[in-house]
């Protein structure tokens, strides 16, 4: 019977972080982590949802907004795609929003 020797992984550039190509900010167009916000397509009585973190994957160039929330007693983590994220409330056309997006309107705080 033959012996053989186990390789060592070659390193990798990112370092041992297998996440280390995504960019997570808890900031995004005037959104902090924990602000209210609508998400289209998922409206619903008591649908509630949070921001937590806008992602970058640096390798695709993809990118979605994780949140947490969903129906009342839910609390669910999900990821969108910035296009359906809206600021909370304002006006509805049946089910659909329609002001627009925080991609296409960043509500940026006035300094």
């Amino acid at each position: 019977m033959t012996s053989r020797t186990r390789r060592s992984p070659s390193p990798s550039p990112e370092g041992d972080r297998a996440d280390a190509h995504l960019v997570r900010s808890e900031r995004w167009n005037g959104l902090k982590a924990g602000d209210p916000i609508d998400v289209s397509g998922e409206a619903g009585r008591g649908v509630a949802f949070a921001f937590l973190a806008h992602v970058v994957n640096t390798r695709s160039g993809a990118e979605w907004i994780e949140v947490v929330g969903g129906r009342v007693g839910e609390r669910a983590f999900r990821s969108f795609d910035p296009e359906r994220i809206y600021p909370p409330g304002g006006s509805r056309s049946a089910g659909r929003v329609t002001r627009p997006s925080l991609a296409t309107a960043p509500q940026l705080p006035l300094e």
